[in-house]
């Protein structure tokens, strides 16, 4: 009986609250907002029948609500009331197409299907939306901590920037979003900075900024607590000779009305001031500035012919300490100051390596038959040797056994075999030569100068080359003129650093060397290029090379003799060669803009070396045993000279046993103690 009471007042207490619930006019559709104790779910029932909408509920929406209010609501209010309601109760709602309504947890909303709006016009209560917003003048990663403070981060609320694009993307409940929106722009805007420009007519423009940035600088050891909001920004606009002030209102015109007195306290007759040079050359930036002061003076205003502008003005420099001194009127000399800045700037360096590669072989036979008797002969000079030389050797051989000399003179000059046979009255000698030649050159030179700067290299001899000589019985004072000629390695080279990470390069390169000699002079062998290239930085490019291929042959013998078949090679001397040679030139530049780059390219140079040392030690110095071989030491240790290294074997070791003595008594000397 019990239970049943209890259902029936369960009963009537619903059907009280649908009654309440659903409230209209003959007008207008009103609804009353008083809930009691009611369930969540029975009330989203009644919201969603009473404004015609279909609602899926989320399982986990589950309570009571207890709302009262005394008046009636319009359908747009009644809707606000309800999302009021959900939000109070930490519920949200997600609307979908044909009137569809999620009403599912709030902090789940964020990852699904909510609107994403430009503006918020359209949502205005507790919808949950997306936006995107846009920064101008401030930096979103500093930006969006302070806005997730004031989002709802527990429930559905979430603030995400994006660096690249400088946005900031605001998920949550319209109102708040919106609220977050209008601080984002009242922060911009305070962000966004006007700039003035103040032209000087007295100062350099350069030396106001530096003096500005001072003033403005903190204590030594204090810390600046400005805000860089408040912060100005000043620019120096060498070519009008401008200051360029950014920043707040009334920080630019306090700096405007600053400038202007120091602009006005330079006002003089002329001034001197001296210019230290960092990189450039005092003697060649004063011939430059000589040259354009004359042109600087008639922008000024100035006449050339005036002898007092002349008077005032004096360019000198001092080698000493590397400084230009100029006297000048103050507008002169801020423009002359402008042009030394720019003119005394760090040079880029280039790097230039050739590689010279010469690869060549040769071959060559000589075959020939000579006789003679006390009638005639044959005789080919192209061999060396004649055959009156060998028979006659032979002969003093024959008579006189113990005497060889004529038979070693005649052995000196042949080159390759001979063999013959020598009778009472005649005499023949087969003579023939083979010879094979290569060679296999490989040479890189390298060199490292400024940019726009001539540099040359040489590794070789100085031969001296006989050019004229007196030596006639007449002649009282016989000489002979001799001039020195280079032989060896050559390099020399110009470069110039163009735009990006090309040089074009004039240069000339020879590798020459000693041939032979000629019954006048010794013959050289040269090979050279002369040529202007551009190279990318770091690449390898040919810049001359030769492919030479030489094939020669020579006969000599007796006419009609020489063409008899067979017999005719008796009366024949026959000379073949060939020769082959492979010649290239390759050239790299790398442009050195700052130290890590000489450091790296210079401890790979010094590491080659060091390691070819290190071999060397290794392989030890022959009949030497006792004698190391020198070391580079280490990139970047001191080379120190130890003068115990010059001293005697013996001496050496005595006085390192004296220090290792004394060394072990400071020890027991210091336990002891």
């Amino acid at each position: 009986m019990k239970k049943r009471v209890g259902k029936l007042l369960n009963l009537g207490l619903f059907a009280t609250v649908l009654s309440v619930g659903y409230a209209t006019s003959a007008v207008a559709a009103e609804y009353s907002a008083s809930f009691k104790n009611a369930d969540i779910n029975e009330f989203i029932n009644i919201v969603g029948k009473n404004l015609n909408k279909t609602i899926v509920l989320d399982p986990t929406v589950r309570g009571s609500i207890n709302v009262r209010s005394y008046d009636l609501l319009n359908e747009k209010q009644y809707y606000q009331f309800f999302l009021n309601v959900l939000e109070v109760y930490g519920f949200a709602i997600v609307e979908m197409e044909n009137d569809i309504i999620k009403v599912i947890k709030a902090k789940d909303a964020k990852v699904s299907a909510i609107p994403v709006v430009d503006d918020g016009n359209q949502y205005k209560g507790d919808e949950m939306v997306t936006r995107v917003v846009p920064v101008t003048n401030v930096s979103v990663r500093q930006l969006a901590p302070l806005l997730r403070q004031l989002n709802d981060n527990a429930g559905g609320g979430n603030v995400v920037h994006y660096d690249p694009s400088n946005v900031i993307m605001i998920t949550g409940r319209a109102a708040v979003v919106n609220r977050l929106v209008k601080i984002i722009a009242r922060v911009d805007k305070a962000g966004d900075q006007e700039v003035d420009i103040v032209k000087l007519k007295f100062a350099s423009a350069l030396e106001m900024v530096k003096v500005i940035n001072s003033i403005q600088k903190p204590a030594t050891g204090g810390k600046n607590t400005t805000p860089s909001i408040l912060m100005p920004r000043l620019v120096a606009d060498e070519r009008t000779n401008s200051l360029i002030i950014s920043g707040e209102k009334k920080t630019r015109q306090r700096i405007i009305e600053l400038v202007k007195k120091l602009d006005n306290e330079l006002k003089n007759n002329g001034n001197t001031r001296v210019f230290y040079l960092k990189y450039a050359k005092a003697e060649e930036v004063v011939n430059v500035l000589k040259g354009v002061s004359k042109s600087l003076e008639k922008a000024e205003g100035k006449k050339a012919a005036s002898a007092s502008s002349r008077s005032e003005l004096s360019i000198e420099s001092h080698e000493g300490t590397n400084s230009v001194v100029v006297s000048a009127q103050p507008a002169l000399m801020s423009s002359l100051s402008n042009i030394i800045r720019q003119l005394d700037i760090r040079r880029a360096q280039v790097l230039v390596e050739a590689i010279i590669v010469e690869v060549s072989e040769g071959d060559g036979i000589n075959l020939s038959v000579q006789w003679a008797s006390p009638v005639g002969g044959t005789q080919f000079q192209d061999n060396g040797v004649t055959t009156g030389e060998v028979l006659g050797a032979a002969y003093q051989v024959r008579n006189d056994e113990d005497d060889l000399s004529a038979v070693v003179n005649v052995i000196s000059k042949v080159a390759g075999g001979v063999a013959g046979y020598v009778g009472d009255d005649w005499g023949v000698m087969l003579q023939a030569i083979s010879t094979n030649s290569s060679s296999n050159i490989l040479a890189t030179p390298s060199i490292t100068t400024l940019d726009n700067q001539e540099a040359s290299f040489i590794v070789g001899d100085e031969v001296p080359v006989l050019t004229g000589a007196t030596s006639s019985s007449s002649n009282d004072n016989p000489f002979q003129t001799i001039e020195r000629k280079e032989v060896g390695i050559k390099l020399k080279v110009t470069p110039q650093i163009n735009d990006g990470d090309a040089v074009q390069l004039v240069i000339e390169q020879e590798v020459s060397n000693i041939k032979g000699e000629t019954s006048v002079d010794v013959i050289f062998a040269t090979r050279s290029v002369k040529t202007s290239v551009l190279a990318k930085s770091g690449e390898t490019i040919v810049i001359g090379g030769l492919i030479d291929e030489k094939v020669s042959e020579s006969v000599s013998k007796v006419p009609l003799l020489g063409d008899i078949p067979w017999l005719g090679h008796l009366f024949k001397s026959t000379k073949s060669s060939t020769e082959k040679r492979n010649l290239m030139i390759f050239l790299r530049a790398t442009i050195i803009r700052d130290d890590q780059t000489m450091s790296n390219l210079s401890t790979r140079k010094y590491g080659l070396m060091r390691e070819i040392q290190l071999g060397r030690r290794e392989d030890g110095i022959g009949l030497m045993p006792n004698t190391n071989a020198p070391v580079l030491p280490a990139w970047g240790e001191s080379h120190e000279i130890n003068p115990a290294d010059f001293l005697p074997e013996k001496t050496r070791a005595k006085a390192q046993q004296e220090l290792t003595e004394k060394e072990q008594s400071a020890v027991l000397d210091e336990g002891d103690k």
